[in-house]
C-alpha cells in the first residue's frame, strides 16, 4: 500500500523533482493513507470476517479483539481529519475510499460478499484511487498521460483481485459469501484476470502515446512496458492453463508470484513515466 501510494507521488513530481518537493505533506499523506485508512480498513474487515483459516499473511488468524471495529473506525476518522489539511483531491479520494471501505466490510451492505461489487470497489479503491491520492497530495494536476496510467492501475487490480480469492474459495463458500470467485469459479476468474490485464496494458500504452513515446528517441520505454506485460500476462496464462488442477495452497503460491509481477509493472511504469 505504501509503495502504491508513493508511486503516484513520484509520477507527479518525477525523480528529479523529489529533492525540491516539500516532503512534509507527502509524508503526512502517506501516513494517513497507509496507517489510518488502510489500517482502519483492515481492522474493520477483520472484525466482521472473524477468519479462522489462512488469510493473506496470517497463517492462523487470532480471534479479533472485542473493540476492533471501533478502533478501526476511529483510526479512519482521525485520518479523515488529517486529510483536511491536504489538497482537495487527496481529501476527496480519502473520503471516497472511507465510504467504499465501510460498504465493503460492514453489514448489512457488506459488499465483499456480493459478487462483482467486491471487484468494483477494489479496482477503484486500491487500484486507481490509491496512486491518485499520492499524485493529488503533491498539489499537481493529473496530466492526460497520468489519467491513462491511473485508470490502467485500476484495471491491473481488476486483474489481480480474483487471484486473491481462489485459494479461499471453500472458506468463502462455507461462510455464505458470494464473492466474485465463488460465482465465476476458477477458470472464469482467471479469464477475467487475463482480460482485465490486457485492458490495463492497453491503457498504459495509451499513457505512453500521450506522453510522447512515439518519438523514436524512447524505444526502451516501450521495451520495458512490453517486458512487464509479458511477465504479467504470461504468468496469468500459465495459471489459466493449469488452474482447474491446482490445490488451494498452489493457488496461494501463484498469488504471491503475481505480487512479484506487480512489482515488475511498477518498475516499468516508473522507468518510463517518472
Amino acid at each position: 500500500m505504501a509503495a502504491h501510494t508513493a508511486l503516484g507521488m513520484i509520477l507527479a513530481v518525477g525523480w528529479s523533482g523529489i529533492p525540491q518537493a516539500d516532503l512534509s505533506p507527502l509524508l503526512l499523506g502517506l501516513i494517513l493513507w497507509v496507517v489510518c485508512l488502510n489500517g482502519g480498513t483492515l481492522a474493520i474487515n477483520s472484525a466482521f470476517d472473524r477468519d479462522t483459516e489462512d488469510v493473506a499473511y496470517l497463517r492462523a488468524p487470532p480471534a479479533p479483539p472485542r473493540y476492533l471495529f471501533v478502533f478501526g473506525l476511529s483510526l479512519m476518522a482521525v485520518g479523515l481529519a488529517g486529510a483536511m489539511l491536504l489538497p482537495a483531491g487527496y481529501l476527496a479520494a480519502y473520503a471516497t475510499c472511507l465510504v467504499l471501505s465501510l460498504l465493503y466490510s460492514v453489514p448489512p451492505a457488506r459488499l465483499k460478499g456480493v459478487a462483482g461489487a467486491d471487484w468494483f470497489i477494489n479496482l477503484w479503491g486500491f487500484g486507481a484511487l490509491t496512486p491518485y491520492a499520492g499524485w493529488a497530495v503533491t498539489g499537481r494536476p493529473v496530466t492526460p498521460a497520468g489519467v491513462a496510467i491511473l485508470v490502467g492501475f485500476g484495471a491491473l487490480f481488476a486483474s489481480f483481485y480474483p487471484l486473491t480469492q481462489l485459494y479461499q474459495l471453500e472458506a468463502d463458500r462455507a461462510r455464505g459469501d458470494r464473492t466474485l470467485a465463488t460465482v465465476l469459479g476458477v477458470e472464469r476468474s482467471l479469464d477475467l484476470a487475463l482480460g482485465s490485464g490486457l485492458v490495463a496494458f492497453a491503457l498504459f500504452g495509451l499513457g505512453g502515446v500521450r506522453a510522447g513515446w512515439l518519438d523514436l528517441a524512447v524505444p526502451l520505454r516501450w521495451g520495458g512496458l512490453a517486458a512487464a506485460a509479458a511477465v504479467w500476462l504470461g504468468g496469468l496464462l500459465w495459471w489459466r492453463l493449469e488452474g482447474a488442477r491446482l490445490s488451494a495452497p498452489a493457488h496461494q503460491r501463484r498469488m504471491y508470484l503475481a505480487l512479484g509481477a506487480w512489482v515488475a509493472v511498477d518498475l516499468a511504469i516508473l522507468a518510463g513515466f517518472a
